[in-house]
């Protein structure tokens, strides 16, 4: 999996289709990530102790990752490749244009 926490990505399909975030937690032994403010589900909670309430909470849900691409600062969504640079280290790279991500 090529995501990483932090990284700013689009949704490609879904009901949030064309919206960007950033990646909060990424779950590669699912092949899924949680985006920030994307993919949100209503849940019902129960007030666990005497300081945590119940109610309805707004939860970011996990989705998968070819429903995101990650967004290239200048060509935008793109697929992400892989170079080793003078010094042996692998990096990612941009498929359209080439730039280090």
């Amino acid at each position: 999996m090529r995501l990483r926490k932090g990284d700013r990505v689009q949704v490609l399909s879904g009901k949030d289709r064309g919206r960007q975030g950033e990646i909060v937690r990424s779950l590669p032994g699912s092949g899924k990530v949680i985006v920030g403010g994307i993919n949100t589900a209503r849940r019902h909670t129960k007030p666990r102790s005497a300081t945590t309430e119940g109610g309805i909470v707004d939860k970011d849900m996990p989705m998968h990752v070819s429903t995101v691409a990650i967004v290239c600062p200048a060509c935008g969504p793109t697929r992400i490749g892989a170079k080793v640079d003078d010094q042996g280290r692998k990096g990612r790279v941009c498929r359209k244009c080439g730039v280090v991500l």
